[in-house]
């Protein structure tokens, strides 16, 4: 498939694994609790906070499915103006979309991490279960900085290469 790649070292294989991991348990998790919650109701017992936890575990699915997303080079590209450049534009405009995507994901962490910082003295929790939110946000905000990383190191040619 044209723009998907392998991973260019052990470590970034084992990273792929790893996100693969986090987000089928994320999924698993959201989709047991929300399956328990449907049969209770239907059976006629609640389950009191089941939304709660599907919250949490997509949190968990979506933060390893961007890494994940990242490290396979799957990002969605518009590729109508640098598919008729040559390869040399090509390698430029694809530094310069990987630089750009690197500065979001840092702007998305850094403004995460400020809402994190303003609520972290009021110990956020959900409202029926009481599930930490401080957390959630680490895995995001940690999230969005691996992924800065990754565009970084593609950016600077040391991601493994994107070309057709």
């Amino acid at each position: 498939m044209a723009g998907l790649r392998e991973p260019s070292s052990a470590g970034q294989g084992l990273l792929t694994k790893l996100s693969f991991l986090l987000g089928a348990a994320g999924l698993l998790m959201a989709m047991s609790a929300d399956a328990i919650a449907v049969l209770g109701r239907h059976v006629g017992f609640t389950v009191l906070g089941a939304i709660e936890v599907v919250q949490a575990s997509v949190v968990l699915a979506a933060s390893a499915a961007m890494v994940g997303a990242t490290l396979s080079g799957a990002h969605a590209r518009v590729h109508i103006l640098i598919e008729r450049l040559g390869p040399a534009w090509h390698k430029r405009f694809d530094q310069v979309s990987d630089l750009v995507s690197c500065l979001f994901f840092l702007f998305l962490a850094a403004g995460s991490a400020w809402v994190a910082a303003e609520l972290w003295p009021g110990y956020e929790i959900t409202e029926i279960l009481g599930l930490p939110l401080r957390w959630l946000r680490l895995v995001w905000i940690g999230s969005c900085i691996l992924i800065a990383v990754l565009f970084l190191a593609r950016a600077l040619g040391k991601g493994g290469s994107d070309e057709p």
